[in-house]
């Protein structure tokens, strides 16, 4: 098989990447743009040491869950089938990840929880060309419109349209992307806009003007200066849980999750995972967990955050619960170094997605702490770092998904570790 070729395939199961596995002659492909049981035309994209991967071309039997054409804009790469089928896809994905990465077999697959399947992101990396912004479609740098993905809400995509319409503006500026942030009620939504080095964010002026637009910052690729150049870099959300209440406020460009539908069910589902004796949230971002479990009766906590603009909307969200919620801006490793004992019950972790380093494994399995909730975008550092875990003598409580990122192969998975050695 070589690229270019064309193979008549019939595909097994999902894997990660929103992938599907098949095989010929001897060789594992993974096929892009088919579903489960379907057998596809497919044009050879990459041969690389004995795994294969193809597009499809030509659909000759079907899926039943099929319901439209391969459309892989802004990462919709499981658009084309029916939301259930996509929810069954990801527990698989989750149990084949566990079973051949984390050499564990889960008691069943996983639940799925499900989110609306449209208007749910509240967070988007925007790229510019040419002054027109959109998301890209898959494995290339090629722009689509993001109207066509469904996952901003409507408000979100006019702001879009209106940047679109002021793309002379945004080429003036030499505007490389942008991101755009709004809370789940939309009705704030702030815009930072990344410029070319060179670029002159002054062509900016009047964008703050747009309808639904509450805020305006841009900075220079590679620049710590930041210039807010109308309305407030922020958003702020509010919760509730019972007679408790808090809110959190968050930059533009600070990590968050991004679906509106699922925020207090995730937040809901890790709060209710947490033993008594105090937490310890690493990687806490904004201080999504932290604060939640703070309010919630749940302390002492600290929290732990290695970004500078994540860390300070952290302080800011924890002045409220001083000598109750403790918050750091370091990175988890040097935090550990320097607190050898944790004194916590329960530990939260929700790392990037290369997920947790040795150190930090280390680290913290020395510690033996009673009971860890592991929160992750990446089911396969997930189950690689579960096998440690595992070995370490801790035993796997609980597996469940969040779609936070329902069309796309992306899955938030949140596994609980109870020490029992």
């Amino acid at each position: 098989m070589d690229p270019g070729s064309l193979v008549t395939l019939t595909t097994e199961k999902p894997v990660a990447g929103g992938w599907m596995l098949a095989r010929h002659d001897g060789a594992i492909v993974f096929v892009a743009g088919a579903l489960p049981g379907e057998v596809v035309d497919a044009r050879i994209r990459r041969v690389q040491k004995g795994s294969v991967w193809a597009d499809v071309v030509a659909v000759r039997q079907a899926s039943p869950d099929r319901i439209g054409d391969y459309n892989a804009c802004g990462g919709n790469v499981l658009a084309h089938a029916a939301y259930d089928a996509q929810r069954r896809m990801k527990a698989a994905i989750i149990d084949d990840a566990f079973r051949r990465v984390g050499r564990c077999a889960l008691p069943s697959l996983p639940e799925v929880v499900a989110s609306p399947p449209t208007g749910y992101r509240m967070r988007a990396r925007l790229h510019v060309q040419q002054g027109q912004v959109g998301f890209y479609r898959e494995h290339t740098h090629n722009l689509c419109a993001v109207a066509q993905t469904g996952q901003l809400s409507l408000a979100a995509e006019s702001v879009v349209n209106a940047l679109n319409e002021r793309g002379a503006a945004l080429r003036e500026a030499c505007a490389s992307a942008v991101e755009l942030s709004e809370n789940r009620e939309g009705t704030q939504r702030a815009l930072h806009v990344i410029l070319h080095p060179g670029g002159n964010g002054a062509a900016l002026e009047g964008i703050g003007d747009v309808l639904g637009v509450t805020g305006v910052s841009w900075a220079v690729e590679g620049s710590p200066r930041v210039t807010v150049s109308s309305g407030q870099s922020e958003v702020t959300e509010s919760f509730v849980s019972g007679d408790r209440h808090w809110t959190l406020t968050r930059n533009v460009r600070s990590f968050f999750q991004g679906n509106r539908f699922l925020l207090d069910a995730l937040v809901q589902h890790v709060s209710a995972q947490l033993h008594r004796g105090g937490v310890a949230d690493l990687y806490a971002g904004v201080g999504l967990f932290s604060v939640a479990a703070t309010a919630l009766g749940h302390v002492p906590v600290v929290a732990v955050e290695s970004d500078a603009v994540a860390g300070r909307d952290l302080k800011h969200n924890g002045r409220e619960w001083r000598g109750l919620l403790q918050t750091r801006v370091a990175s988890v490793e040097d935090y550990l170094r320097s607190h050898r004992a944790l004194s916590v019950a329960t530990v939260v972790v929700d790392p990037p997605r290369t997920g947790l380093s040795r150190h930090v494994l280390s680290a913290l399995i020395a510690q033996q702490v009673a009971r860890v909730v592991y929160v992750s975008c990446d089911v396969a550092t997930l189950a690689r770092d579960a096998r440690t875990w595992l070995d370490a003598g801790y035993r796997l409580s609980d597996v469940r998904a969040f779609d936070l990122f329902p069309q796309t192969a992306h899955i938030e998975t949140v596994a609980v570790f109870d020490w029992s050695a």
